[in-house]
C-alpha cells in the first residue's frame, strides 16, 4: 500500500523526495540532545542522513558528546546500506537509558563520512533540538528518525508502515 503523501510548504521538505539508498550531507544548524537534565551533546559539525520515508537521523561527532555519556551497549545491528552497528547506553544526571544511541565504527565505503559518529534515539532522550527547535522522535520505536516542523510525511513507523 502506498501512503498518501504530505506535499510540502515552501520551507519544508517532503521524505518521499528523500534519495534510496540514503544520503549524507552536512546539518547547518546546532544540534543538542538533552538527558537527565544534563546536556550531553551539543555540535555544528552534525551530519543527517536521509532516506526515503524517514525523517532525517542526526549523527554526532565523538567530540561534541560529553566523555562520561556514552558506554558500550551490547550486540548491534545491521544496515543493508551502512553496514554494521554498534549500540551505545547513554548516560546523563541520574539516567542511564540503555542502547539508546548508535554509530558505525566502519561504515560501508558510501558511508564513510559517518565513521564513529554517534545517533541519539530521541524518545529515549529528555530533548533533542535541531536549531531551537524541539524535536518529535519518528513514530514507532525502532526507527531513529528526528521530525521538526521542516519535514513532512507520512513518515515510516506509523502504523500500517511495515510494507512501505
Amino acid at each position: 500500500m502506498s501512503p498518501d503523501r504530505i506535499p510540502p510548504d515552501a520551507n519544508q521538505e517532503s521524505v518521499w523526495d528523500y534519495p534510496r539508498p540514503p544520503r549524507v550531507e552536512p546539518e547547518p544548524r546546532p544540534v543538542r540532545v538533552v538527558l537527565g537534565g544534563v546536556e550531553i551533546a551539543r555540535s555544528t559539525g552534525a551530519l543527517r542522513v536521509l532516506e526515503t520515508s524517514h525523517p532525517p537521523v542526526y549523527y554526532l561527532p565523538p567530540s561534541d558528546i560529553r566523555p562520561d555519556a556514552l558506554h558500550e551497549g551490547g550486540p548491534g545491528s545491521w544496515c543493508e546500506w551502512k553496514g554494521a552497528a554498534s549500540y551505545l547506553d547513554v548516560a546523563g544526571g541520574p539516567l542511564r537509558e540503555e542502547r539508546a544511541a548508535w554509530r558505525y565504527d566502519y561504515p560501508a565505503k558510501d558511508y564513510t563520512d559517518l565513521a564513529g559518529f554517534v545517533a541519539f534515539y530521541a524518545q529515549r532522550m529528555d530533548q533533542c533540538f535541531v536549531g531551537d527547535e524541539l524535536v518529535v522522535p519518528q513514530p514507532g520505536g525502532f526507527y531513529g528518525g528526528w521530525v521538526t516542523s521542516w519535514v513532512v510525511g507520512p513518515f515510516k513507523g506509523v502504523p500500517g508502515s511495515a510494507f512501505w
